[in-house]
Order: structure tokens, then sequence, then C-alpha cells
């Protein structure tokens, strides 16, 4: 059954996939993003069946604006990044904290039925403790991860005092088609593939060896749209991830046989950065039970497509 849905950050990286799915479906989509690094043509592909509002979430009125009238509500609007959250502390609680709050209570406000709110593997820090499991204690490393934990405690909170239906989605280093390569805090995988696409080496951090569960942007949208509807979801945080431990070097090597004419030079390895994680792979049992999710896209094959969009533009 079709109704309207809000998708904030919808002009992002995440969020446009999502517009695009969920148009598709034949909901009526509304957008709530503020263009700091989310893109209008992004929405391109969703045409006229998407209503555009520019706005900020830091805008309580703004959020309560788009929620009137909205069934569901796809959080996925942040400001994303552990070193810029460490450069800028305030910034990443103004956004995501905060930002979060004024998004839940026009939500409660306005009738929403669910609010699927986007938060991060970077809850967990870096216990040693593998595959990081929903019910293990969360040990934030940086500014970063304590604004996506608080955001996620006060779904929880609005979910129990308000009767809100909360899901939480912890995603896993999520990548594909759209994914910002030039950002000064671009995510590893568009920025290896663009270095090579140039000519260039990548820059690794560290030895390399710290490992990931990359998730496909399409596998993070199905998880988005099954937490719209599950039964038992509310009130709860699910791992949202690939089935593959990939490591850092690994992620090179591969890169470098998907890119044409890629240089051959070995990576330049620098410091390990401050508040990074050593080791990130997720157990997926929870979001299987009770979401259906199952990361359904290869890893080799979601890199491909990506490598194949960011050759193209």
């Amino acid at each position: 059954m079709s109704s309207r849905v809000l998708v904030t950050g919808g002009a992002g990286f995440i969020g446009s996939h999502l517009v695009d799915r969920l148009a598709c479906d034949g909901h009526d989509v509304a957008v709530l993003d503020n263009l700091s690094t989310g893109r209008r043509e992004n929405l391109a592909d969703a045409g006229n069946r998407v209503d555009f509002i520019e706005g900020d979430i830091r805008d309580l009125e703004a959020v309560r604006s788009a929620a009137e009238g909205v069934d569901v509500v796809f959080h996925q609007a942040a400001l994303p990044s552990v070193p810029r959250s460490i450069q800028a502390p305030a910034d990443s609680h103004a956004v995501n904290a905060t930002g979060t709050l004024n998004v839940l209570i026009a939500a409660r406000d306005a009738g929403v039925r669910r609010v699927i709110y986007a938060s991060s593997s970077s809850v967990y820090g870096d216990s040693p403790e593998l595959p990081k499991r929903e019910g293990m204690a969360t040990a934030p490393l940086s500014p970063y991860a304590v604004s996506k934990l608080t955001a996620e405690l006060y779904c929880r909170v609005f979910t129990h005092v308000y009767a809100l239906e909360t899901v939480a989605l912890r995603y896993f280093n999520v990548f594909g088609p759209r994914q910002d390569p030039n950002s000064a805090y671009a995510a590893v995988i568009p920025k290896f593939a663009g270095v090579l696409i140039e000519g260039g080496v990548p820059r690794i951090d560290g030895d390399g060896e710290q490992t990931r569960s990359f998730a496909f942007v399409q596998d993070v949208v199905d998880a988005n749209v099954r937490a719209a509807t599950a039964e038992g979801a509310p009130g709860e945080s699910f791992n949202i991830a690939g089935t593959e431990r990939i490591s850092i070097n690994e992620l090179d090597r591969t890169l470098r046989d998907l890119v044409p004419n890629a240089s051959t030079e070995p990576a330049v390895h620098g410091d390990p950065r401050p508040g990074d994680v050593r080791h990130s792979y997720a157990d997926l049992s929870k979001a299987r039970d009770l979401l259906g999710y199952d990361a359904r896209t290869p890893f080799n094959e979601g890199l491909r497509k990506t490598v194949e969009w960011l050759s193209a533009r």
C-alpha cells in the first residue's frame, strides 16, 4: 500500500537511492535536505515524483512542516565522517544528535507511524569481540560515534515514552554509485577508486590490515524498506552490513583488478587515523530474523558497479 513518506538527507548518497526505490514502489515521497553534502542531480531518476524541500534538520519548524501528513520518516540526514567530527565536534552533535531529536519531536507531533534512523557501526568502538552483535556494550571512540549513539538512544526513548515506533539501522561502511570521491572526508572505496582511475596510487592509513564489512547501497535501501513494516522491529537496533570481511589492503588489490590500466605502484602507507576502529564485522542474525534482511549483492559485484559509475562521471 502506498503512503506519503519523508526522507531526510534524500539528496545524498544513500538517501537518493532510497528515494528512487520508494518512488518506484509508488509512494508519495518528500525529501528534506539542506544540500550541504547532497545534490539535486542525485534525484534526477525520481523526476517529478518527489516533493523536494530545501531545509535543515537543525531547524525544528522546517522539520515540522516536512513531517505533516507523513506515515514513515526515513531519517538519513547526518554530518558524516569520524575525522570531521574530531575537528568540529559541536557541528557533529548539532546535526546528528540535536537534528535527530528535532526529527523525533516533529514525527511525534505529526502522528508519524514509524521513524527509521540511520545509525552507525561506530557505536561499537574498538572492542576486540567479533562479530559485532547488537547486544554488545557500546564504546564510541569519536564525537561522530557519540552523536550517532545519542540519537539512537533518543529513538528508543521516544518509542518507550511516546509510543512512536522507531528502528535504528547500524550501517557498516556503505558504498556504491553516487558516493562522492572528491570530498575531503570521502569514504575509502570511492576515494581509492577515484585515485586509481586518475592514474594515482591510494594512501592507506596504517598498515592496511584493518577490516570492514562493506555493504552495497542497494542492500541498505532494502533494509530500510523492510524496517518500515517489520512487526518486531520498533524500539530495536539492527546491524546492516555485508557478509564478507575485507581488509583495506585486499580492497586496494581488488580495485586494481577492476580499474583498467591501474597503477602497479604500491600504495603509500601513513599513520593510523585518530578514532578509527581496527576491525568491524557484523553478526546479521537479528536483521535476518526480524527484518528478513540479507546482503544479497556480492562484494566484487558491488565494487564493479561502483567503479563503472565513477569511471563514467
